[in-house]
């Protein structure tokens, strides 16, 4: 028995030991890991930022939109540079000297937004009947928040709207296109795939009194573009981009508007039928006098279109002129057009 107890005992002792000698080698292999220098990724970024500076310098950078610049410019840095612009501001009376005659359709000091938060601060405008209106500027800036509260989208916290002398402020969107002659063309693809092009001029005609009205309507539509007389028949799921872009322009006609609010009429269109969407809306406002405020992502296309041209910088005008005036404008081609 004492045989065994002393065999156990110096199990037990070698054991110790055996765990002591473990215990050193890890902690010895912990030291060594910590004290060992590090390798370092290769950097890639850095690299690149080089490559981007070395390329500006050679004119071998593409801006947005195509085209060489010799300067590349953070979203932030535009901000910030516009924002400095907005200092020299144009007055209200120097919008009224801009138009044609009279205004047709006036915001006085409009300050709206959604639920609680306010995105145009006393924001003034002025457009003649039958001019037409391009808004550009940073993305945040505003905007398409213009559209949105002359057609009752937006909270309107103080400040009117006016068109043809009636105060439309308080419409709701049903009144202001049935009342007050205003038509919204929105930006995202609106047209009903599985309808037909005839019953979709139709839906445009919801408000008429009467169905024969919608239908007279439409079929002025029709004798108008005869890319969709050939197609009325057909589902508009296989219309083509610019031609269910020409049916969206065309559904908001059937209620015949006055005032067209057009947001980004150009997106995500083929280049071929960008010029065909601007030529309808020339042909809208030259030939039948629609007055036309719209918002375009192509800041030179929209320029070159529109009669008037506002720069918006933060809920704010902060440029405003002759479309072309814009467009020679060096601070608006910097910042806006691409160089």
């Amino acid at each position: 028995m004492a045989e065994d107890e002393k065999a156990k005992a110096a199990k037990k002792k070698a054991a110790k030991k055996a765990a002591k000698k473990a215990a050193k080698k890890s902690a010895a292999k912990k030291a060594t890991a910590k004290t060992a220098p590090v390798k370092k990724a290769p950097a890639k970024k850095a690299s690149a930022k080089k490559a981007v500076k070395k390329a500006a310098k050679k004119g071998a950078v593409s801006g947005y939109g195509g085209g060489s610049v010799d300067v590349v410019m953070s979203v932030d840095q535009v901000a910030k540079e516009a924002a400095s612009i907005a200092a020299n501001a144009p007055t209200v009376a120097e919008l009224d000297a801009m138009i044609t005659g009279e205004a047709f359709l006036s915001i006085n000091n409009l300050r709206a937004g959604y639920g609680k938060m306010e995105i145009l601060h006393e924001f003034s405008l002025r457009i003649g009947k039958g001019q037409s209106l391009c808004l550009i500027g940073p993305n945040g800036a505003g905007k398409s928040t213009v559209l949105h509260s002359i057609f009752g989208f937006t909270n309107i916290f103080s400040g009117s709207i006016v068109i043809d002398g009636k105060d439309v402020t308080t419409l709701t969107p049903s009144q202001k296109l049935a009342e007050a002659g205003i038509a919204y063309i929105l930006q995202d693809k609106s047209v009903f795939p599985q309808m037909t092009v005839e019953e979709n001029l139709l839906m445009g005609g919801f408000l008429k009194n009467k169905p024969a009205e919608a239908k007279a309507a439409a079929e002025e539509v029709f004798s108008k573009y005869s890319r969709l007389a050939d197609r009325r028949d057909k589902p508009a799921g296989v219309l083509s981009g610019g031609e269910r872009r020409l049916l969206e322009i065309s559904r908001a006609l059937v209620m015949q508007p006055q005032v067209l609010l057009v947001d980004e009429p150009s997106i995500g269109l083929e280049p071929r039928f960008i010029d065909m969407v601007f030529e309808i809306l020339d042909d809208l406002q030259r030939k039948d006098g629609k007055t036309i405020i719209m918002v375009e992502q192509n800041a030179k296309k929209g320029l070159a279109f529109a009669d008037l041209g506002y720069v918006l910088v933060s809920g704010e005008t902060a440029i405003a002129g002759d479309g072309d005036e814009l467009l020679d404008n060096p601070d608006v081609g910097r910042l806006f057009l691409g160089g």
